[in-house]
């Protein structure tokens, strides 16, 4: 029997979160938290809503599973995020001792790459997945802000 459990399955999920970023008006990226295949905790940026320039969607995805644990470190979960972690992100993410982050598209000019942000040690990073999705709403966010 087939795996449906891809990081693409969980992707699309984070995708969804982006989308409904997007249609509040906030920067288009979701993000959701997986662990033993059960999403535990997602979100979208809302920055705008509430204000806050720490309201990113790995921050809220972050406390909600803390959350939902009962504990504030994430070992043994996955972060599926549609765009490259910040450095702040990526900063609370290595607090988080999360297992693993998945992201779709690269940010080249803030992401954690770009910035040199250390993940901690035991963090694996997958890149790429639904890259192209995750761009191309992007794009479309910033040139409808833009008319």
């Amino acid at each position: 029997m087939e795996n449906i459990f891809t990081d693409e399955y969980f992707m699309k999920k984070a995708l969804q979160e982006a989308e409904m970023a997007f249609e509040k008006g906030e920067i288009p990226v979701g993000a959701i938290v997986v662990v033993n295949n059960t999403v535990i905790a997602r979100s979208h940026n809302l920055t705008e809503l509430l204000n806050d320039v720490t309201a990113h969607a790995e921050m809220q995805s972050i406390t909600a599973a803390a959350n939902y644990l009962g504990g504030k470190y994430l070992k043994e979960c996955t972060l599926y995020v549609t765009l490259e972690p910040c450095q702040m992100c990526a900063g609370a993410l290595y607090w988080s001792q999360i297992t693993k982050i998945v992201f779709g598209a690269r940010d080249e000019q803030r992401g954690f790459i770009k910035m040199g942000t250390q993940l901690h040690p035991k963090t694996t990073v997958v890149s790429g997945i639904m890259a192209e999705e995750a761009s191309s709403l992007m794009k479309r966010f910033f040139v409808e802000k833009r008319k």
